[in-house]
């Protein structure tokens, strides 16, 4: 008798285990004001067991809550939607939804970007001020798998954008740095100096930014955008898989808990400009070890993920060409975008409303105008195709005398990615 139930405890704990088991990290520090993206494992799927969808949550149902020891363990996972009616804060939109099928020795995971968007964090602050929990919780639905649909949770609690919070990248600015302006696409004549850029970026957390930087030649292929997602956003094994370019130089920077930081961009000297065609600079961030972002993959696996983004990373272009050929080829460097007002160099009033208008593209889905003082972003709207101008609100004029500010508009595709951009042009309010 004793053998038997010997056998059936073994069993037990040794027979197959079904559907999505897990996920690591299983609690994370957030950022409360502003957006966040995390690099998580959901570890054991079942063979066609996929991702569904994924949503934010305020609250989770009482009896989830009580068979939790107060949300200090991983959440179980769950049968049922665990989140209470009423408390949903909002889903993953598509174009940030980073989900990639993995491998682990014989484990099939699928590892995802946790993109919080700045919106989800307003809501959570805002309850949590209103006296609510400051936690709030990430639920991924997976379906296909044998034990039917599974709630897999991650609970995200409230902190600053400082050092306890994973090391992630949440905006990336690139530019070629000219007197007076700044530009991201050039046209240079055949053997000219380019000159000096820079990169500026946004981020949470600390840590150390390692990667390269590379130019794309003209004739080779162009890159995908998994090419242009940092290395810590995909899984270990597609990592080697991105596609290498010509090596510019390498660089590695140590970022403290501050949030901003400009950095230089590669030698110019060190640019090729001898071939007539078309560069794309690019800037390859590689996975830093980073404590708040690893992420365990089962087998005692660890992910590295410090610099992870939620985004492909933009690029700085170049043309070389004759100078006859140069008025062509500034067209096509535009990237079809053509700014009408404000004029290069126009002065606004104090009390004037600031127009935008410009020329529109017609693979456009939505344009994105930004403004900026100092190196400092003061507006960022959406506009939708049609009107091709936007009435800015009178706070961004309104006690700025003697201030240049510069703007410039960003087209993005139905998917809402970017495929151009305008150069910045400057404006002074008097």
């Amino acid at each position: 008798m004793w053998s038997r139930i010997l056998m059936f405890t073994v069993l037990l704990f040794v027979g197959p285990v079904h559907a999505v088991v897990g996920v690591n990290p299983f609690g994370v520090n957030v950022r409360s004001s502003g957006p966040t993206s995390i690099f998580l494992t959901f570890q054991s799927l079942d063979a066609g067991e996929v991702p569904v969808e994924a949503f934010w949550c305020g609250e989770l149902e009482p009896a989830v809550i009580a068979g939790n020891a107060g949300l200090q363990l991983p959440i179980p996972v769950q049968t049922t939607n665990p989140c209470l009616p009423g408390t949903l804060y909002g889903s993953l939109p598509l174009r940030h939804d980073r989900a990639r099928t993995s491998t682990s020795g014989a484990f099939t995971n699928l590892t995802d970007v946790m993109t919080i968007p700045s919106q989800v964090a307003r809501r959570a602050y805002q309850d949590a001020a209103a006296g609510a929990n400051s936690a709030f919780f990430y639920v991924r639905r997976f379906s296909g798998g044998a034990g039917g649909e599974k709630y897999v949770v991650v609970t995200c609690r409230m902190a600053g954008g400082g050092a306890r919070v994973p090391f992630s990248l949440i905006d990336v600015r690139l530019q070629f740095d000219l007197p007076g302006e700044a530009a991201t696409v050039l046209v240079v004549p055949r053997g000219g100096a380019l000159p000096p850029s820079s990169v500026r970026l946004y981020y949470n957390g600390s840590g150390v930014l390692r990667g390269r930087w590379e130019v794309t030649m003209p004739g080779d292929p162009e890159p995908t955008e998994e090419d242009l997602l940092t290395e810590g956003t995909l899984p270990v094994e597609r990592r080697v898989l991105q596609r290498r370019f010509t090596l510019v130089e390498r660089f590695e920077h140590f970022l403290p808990p501050s949030g901003q930081a400009t950095l230089p961009g590669p030698d110019p000297r060190r640019l090729p400009s001898t071939a007539d065609g078309a560069y794309k600079v690019l800037l390859r961030v590689e996975a830093s070890t980073e404590r708040e972002g690893a992420s365990n993959t089962g087998a005692g696996r660890i992910a590295q993920s410090g610099g992870v983004a939620g985004f492909p990373l933009p690029v700085l272009r170049y043309y070389i060409g004759e100078p006859g050929d140069l008025t062509a080829l500034q067209g096509a460097a535009s990237g079809e975008l053509q700014l009408v007002l404000p004029a290069p160099g126009a002065q606004l009033q104090g009390d004037d409303v600031a127009r935008f208008s410009w020329v529109e593209t017609p693979r456009a889905a939505l344009y994105r105008l930004e403004v900026e003082a100092d190196g400092a972003a003061l507006l960022s709207a959406m506009v939708k195709p049609g009107s091709a101008t936007y009435a800015a609100p009178p706070w961004l004029t309104q006690d700025r005398a003697g201030t240049q500010l510069r703007w410039r508009l960003i087209a993005l595709d139905g998917q809402g990615r970017v495929f151009a951009r305008s150069n910045w042009r400057a404006f002074e309010v008097r």
